[in-house]
This record gives C-alpha cells, structure tokens and sequence, in this order.
C-alpha cells in the first residue's frame, strides 16, 4: 500500500461518492476518434454500473460523446484554431516534425487553457484518468491532491527497452536492441534530450503552480500514474516487459464503433454484400483519411486487377470519387463492427482503434502505417501472423494488388487471424478497465 493509497481525502471522497450512488470519474483525452473511443467503452460501462463518468476533450468532439450517452466537457486547444484539418495533418504525420509540431504548436502553448478547462471538469470529481498528450492532468492531480490513473492505448507509448517500438523518424533505432537493453537506453538518450527541449513551457507552468522541479518527461515516464496504469489494448498485441510501470494492468481493447448505423445505410451495405462474393474493404480510420490523396484510386484499381468487390470508406473525403465500378461501393461511414468480419480482407492505416477491430473482426490485414504508432502496430500484427504491412506512401494500385493477392492466397494467415479474432472478441476490455478503475478508486 502507498501513502498515495491511504489518503484520507480518498476515502471521504469515496464515501460521499457511495451516497451520492456512483462516483464522478474524469477522462481526459486528445487525439483522433481512436484515441476517444476508448474512453467511451469504459465510461459506458462506469455508467451502466452506476458511477457519473464525463470525458474532457477537444471542443470538437461534443457531439461524439454526448451521442454515445456520456457527459462532456470542452479542453481546449480546439482544432478549429489551427486551420484547415488536411493541412495540420499533413505537418503531423511527417515523420521527422511532426511530433515536434504536435508538442510545440498545439499543446504547449496551450496547456494553460488545458489546465483551467480540466479543473472545471475535475470540480466535484472523485478521480481522473488522463491519456499521455493530456499534460495538464497529471499537473493537476499532483496540484489538487485528486486521485489520477493513466493510460495507453497502444504499447508503443510504454517506452520499454525491452520490447523497443518502431518510431516513424527513426525505425533504425529498434535494431539497436540486439546489443542489449543497455545499449537501446543509451541510445535513446538522444530523443529524450529532444522531447526535454519540447516541454520547456511545462516545466515553467509547473513551476508556476508552484509544484516541484521534476526530471520526469511528461511524454515519457511523467504521464504514468503509480496508482494504477491501464494498458488498454489485447496482452496478444504486446506481452508484458519486465520495464512496465508497476501498476499496469493489461484490460484487453476497449471497442466502441461510434454511431449505430441508420436503415437507409444498412439497407444499402447489406443489399451490396448479397450482391456477391465477400469484399475487400479499405479504411484510412479518422486521421489518415484526410491526407488520403490518390490512395482510394491506387485502391479502386487494386480491386479491379484483382478481380475482387470493395467497399472504400472513404470519410469526409474533399474530393468525391465519380462514377463507381459496380463492383465497388464508397461510403462515407461504416461501424467497423459491421463491416469487417464480412469482409475477405481489411486494409487499413494501422491506428490502434482500427486495429483492435480488424483484429476481433479475425480477418487478414493489409496495414498501410502512416505515422504515429502505426507503423509499430503494424509490426506487432504481422509478427502474430494475421496481417502484411506496406508503407502507405508506397501503397499505389500495383503494390495494393500485389500485397493483397499475396495475402488473399496465404490460408495459413487466415487462420491465425480466424483464431486470434476468436480470443481478442472474447476479451472484454471496458469491463476490466472498469474493474481496475473501481478498485483503484476504492
């Protein structure tokens, strides 16, 4: 038991919570709908069990939330403020600036603004969960004395040496791992000089809040809670390493699909799937679909060579596709729930969210990584042996065709992904994310 543990302040708080039937737990999360998904399962279940969950976020995502039945609260920076959306994604996804455009330009300069709106949401709160690019929570729970628990989505922000990621800039770096954990950590002394520079404005908020100088990287080690830490993917993507925070818990994927679809929606995608044999189906999820460029002709022409019906979502793409082969069908939205275990193959962009429904759906993938932890993801897929992986710049119409004859023809990565789909649907992650949250809070 930790001192953090046998707070007085948590148990009044729990027992007001107790009267008051449930108790009020905060999420705090950036990012893309993968990155907010998540928090929707877990605060869906908190609800079902009686607990007053809201989830603090981008201004944009009001509707998302509150759709899906949970409270919300805006957390600034919107992303209104940065422009055009297609633009800014293109700047985030260069694998050498971009991660230093999402620190210095978005959050950094905004983590005052972060920290005001968190607190409001915070008021009366009996805990708070905080994905790692919301820098103002840890901040405030250390400030407020308010118990705080954090999260990963993808194993690639636990850092380990031992199970080294594939960063984007620099995916040379995981070879250095064959030399050793000491080596690798040696290694990555470089990024973390870089990442240090990048929180230099954290630093002096912290200091303005009067909290203590601290070595900690709020990107690295400083966004882990000792509390409770909830890895929120499947143990089958990434096995437990002996340099994990403590205090992780391994909850499996938390999957929520957004929307339900309407009937006029159904109707036309079942009416398509009657029409022949079982489609390929390509999704760039809600971030690479804005930078998608020539990908859905490269993937028109795929199928066509191949022979093979396909269904394109395609988002909120600027440019409408025109007249469409009878043989493919575009929409704007599908629930991946509905659409991916009856296709023949998914490709998709490798986002964690997309991923833990392509994997539950137990069909083979062809991932196209963009950026992010994408192209990590995509490694861990294709060592499980349910999935190829192709660069996304890479991905034209004859490299598509290629890869995907390759893996329609590959009946051994069928079955793997036919196996694994039948273990990864049967975790419950929001379940045993809610577990662990009550009993940390308790």
């Amino acid at each position: 038991m930790t001192a953090e543990t046998l707070d007085p302040r948590s148990a009044i708080r729990d027992l007001r919570a107790g009267r008051a039937g449930g108790r009020r737990i905060v999420f705090a999360t950036f990012g893309s709908l993968g990155d907010l998904h998540p928090y929707i399962a877990v605060a869906r279940e908190l609800k079902q069990r009686g607990h007053r969950p809201l989830i603090a976020s981008f201004p944009e995502y009001r509707e998302n939330i509150e759709s899906a039945g949970i409270e919300f609260a805006p957390m600034r920076p919107g992303m209104d403020r940065f422009g055009d959306r297609a633009v800014v994604m293109e700047k985030l996804i260069d694998p050498w600036r971009g991660p230093e455009f999402m620190v210095r330009e978005i959050f950094m300069p905004h983590v005052r603004e972060s920290y005001a709106d968190l607190a409001r949401a915070c008021e009366g709160a009996d805990g708070l969960v905080t994905h790692p690019l919301a820098f103002a929570g840890p901040l405030l729970a250390e400030k407020s004395g308010l118990p705080r628990l954090s999260s990963a989505l993808s194993p690639m922000t636990l850092f380990s040496a031992c199970d080294p990621p594939v960063f984007p800039a620099a995916p040379w770096m995981r070879r250095a791992r064959l030399l050793g954990t000491g080596a690798y950590r040696a290694l990555f002394r470089i990024p973390r000089a870089i990442v240090r520079r990048w929180e230099a404005p954290l630093r002096d908020f912290r200091a303005e809040l009067g909290l203590p100088p601290t070595d900690a990287l709020a990107q690295i080690e400083g966004q882990f809670s000792p509390r409770l830490h909830l890895a929120l993917f499947s143990g089958a993507l990434a096995a437990r390493q002996p340099d994990w925070p403590p205090a992780t818990v391994v909850c499996g994927f938390p999957r929520y699909d957004g929307a339900p679809l309407d009937a006029c929606a159904r109707a036309a995608l079942e009416a398509f799937l009657a029409e022949g044999d079982a489609p390929i189906v390509f999704g760039l999820g809600s971030s690479a679909v804005m930078v998608a460029g020539a990908f859905w002709r490269g993937a028109i022409a795929a199928a066509g060579k191949l022979g093979r019906r396909a269904i394109l979502l395609i988002g909120n793409a600027p440019e409408r596709l025109g007249p469409l082969p009878a043989t493919i069908r575009a929409f704007d939205y599908l629930p991946y729930s509905a659409v991916f275990p009856r296709a023949a193959a998914v490709v998709h962009s490798g986002g964690i969210g997309t991923l833990a429904q392509a994997l539950a759906a137990g069909r083979p993938q062809l991932i196209v990584p963009v950026a992010f932890d994408q192209p990590d993801n995509a490694r861990r897929a294709v060592a499980l042996g349910v999935a190829r992986s192709l660069p996304f710049r890479k991905a034209t119409a004859g490299t598509l065709a290629r890869e995907l004859a390759a893996l329609l023809g590959d009946r051994a990565c069928s079955e793997h992904a036919r196996a694994l789909g039948e273990a990864v649907s049967r975790e419950d992650g929001a379940r045993n994310a809610a577990d662990a949250i009550e009993r940390a809070f308790s």
